[in-house]
């Protein structure tokens, strides 16, 4: 269903992306923003599934500007190579490779923004920085309370663990303080609870929230 593409960020930089498309014409397009594992399996098959339900979901391996071909799993080795990689990649470039994968996306009709974990934060500053994408959707990002004040241009809904050990409640009232016009969906799970992948998976909470994305995706991409 998928393929590798390379796409060209507005400094020159060239990053891979996975590419799945569905069987017929595109309802739209999907941006689907990793975590920071890369790329990886997991993201590769939440694009095929977004594939499977009518959109061409385009994945930025958003790790290229540090290292190729990124893949990592979940255990506690590839975690911290995950958050050394993270820490190395700088939020201009990652955003700038964003409106590459956005714009790639344009092909395909309306482009909505789904971004878990590191991508969620990324979902967040895309509906307040970056063009061309008429909805976003951030699952568990880290760093929405810090950039709470920006305003998106966009749609946006968010979603949160309130067992979520590197996201306090307090920043998530912080986001629902600054931004009472965004609708912020808050479930019984821990951080990663969409990611089918990881110990901290939550089945109910994942389905709950898969629904709440793709009504809101039908609403504003098609």
């Amino acid at each position: 269903m998928g393929q590798t593409v390379s796409l060209t960020a507005k400094d020159g930089h060239k990053l891979g992306a996975y590419v799945a498309t569905p069987a017929g014409k595109p309802k739209g397009g999907l941006v689907v923003i990793q975590e920071i594992f890369g790329a990886n399996h997991h993201i590769r098959n939440v694009a095929d599934r977004f594939a499977a339900m009518g959109y061409a979901a385009v994945a930025p391996a958003l790790f290229d500007r540090v290292q190729k071909g990124v893949d990592l799993g979940y255990d506690p080795q590839s975690i911290a190579q995950g958050r050394a990689i993270h820490e190395k990649v700088p939020m201009v470039g990652s955003l700038a490779d964003v409106q590459a994968a956005i714009d790639y996306a344009k092909q395909f009709g309306k482009v909505g923004v789904v971004g878990y974990c590191w991508g969620g934060s990324l979902a967040f500053l895309a509906a307040t920085r970056l063009g061309g994408a008429t909805a976003a959707v951030g699952y568990y990002g880290g760093m929405i309370a810090k950039h709470a004040a920006e305003k998106p241009k966009i749609p946006i809904i968010l979603h949160f663990g309130d067992k979520d050990q590197a996201i306090p409640m307090t920043d998530v009232e912080k986001v629902k303080q600054a931004r009472p016009e965004v609708p912020i969906y808050v479930y019984s799970a821990g951080h990663g609870f969409s990611c089918d992948e990881r110990a901290s998976f939550d089945k109910t909470a994942h389905e709950l929230a898969l629904q709440r994305t793709t009504a809101f995706f039908r609403q504003h991409v098609g």
